[in-house]
């Protein structure tokens, strides 16, 4: 949803300008993922989205949940959050303030599909090939797609790299119809 996007943004901005001020992003890093889990829980949805309840009895829930794991910045963060209703908007937050530390520790996002499972050193040597021709740090999420029929699709933010046989496939009909 884009409004919940555009509403968590801030949000995200502030926390990670914290954090990075502090040179502390792996540690809200943690505490944002905690906070986020919590969050997308059934019962604690529920819990926090009856209006009967105040915010600071919601933001309490999570506190106790969370017993040790957050620090007293990040308590105050979440009293606000549940102060402006928006603690829902945690998994949000938390997805936007990583891409904001990728973005600050040179990390990219790479969904790599193949027809079959890669060797160790076949993957060694396509992520080593990735990283020197994005420059920068490679977070690999692969899959396997035997519709690809051999081959490997490569997806860099909205960059496709399809040098699946199937692709290869399809350029070739689309050329004989011609």
């Amino acid at each position: 949803m884009a409004e919940s996007t555009t509403i968590a943004r801030p949000y995200a901005e502030a926390v990670f300008k914290l954090a990075d001020g502090a040179r502390k992003l792996d540690d809200w890093s943690a505490m944002l993922g905690a906070l986020a889990e919590v969050a997308e829980n059934d019962r604690v949805r529920v819990a926090t989205a009856d209006p009967s309840q105040s915010a600071g009895k919601a933001a309490d829930l999570y506190v106790s949940i969370l017993a040790g794991k957050l620090t007293p910045e990040c308590e105050n963060f979440l009293r606000v959050l549940a102060e402006n209703h928006r603690l829902a908007l945690l998994p949000e937050i938390r997805a936007q303030f990583e891409a904001l530390k990728d973005e600050r520790e040179g990390k990219v996002d790479v969904h790599i599909q193949t027809a079959f499972a890669l060797e160790a050193a076949q993957l060694s040597d396509l992520v080593t090939h990735l990283e020197k021709s994005t420059r920068r740090k490679i977070k690999t999420h692969i899959s396997v797609d035997k519709e690809l029929i051999g081959g490997v699709r490569v997806t860099i933010g909205d960059k496709v790299i399809d040098a699946s046989a199937r692709a290869q496939l399809a350029a070739l009909e689309s050329a004989l119809k011609a």
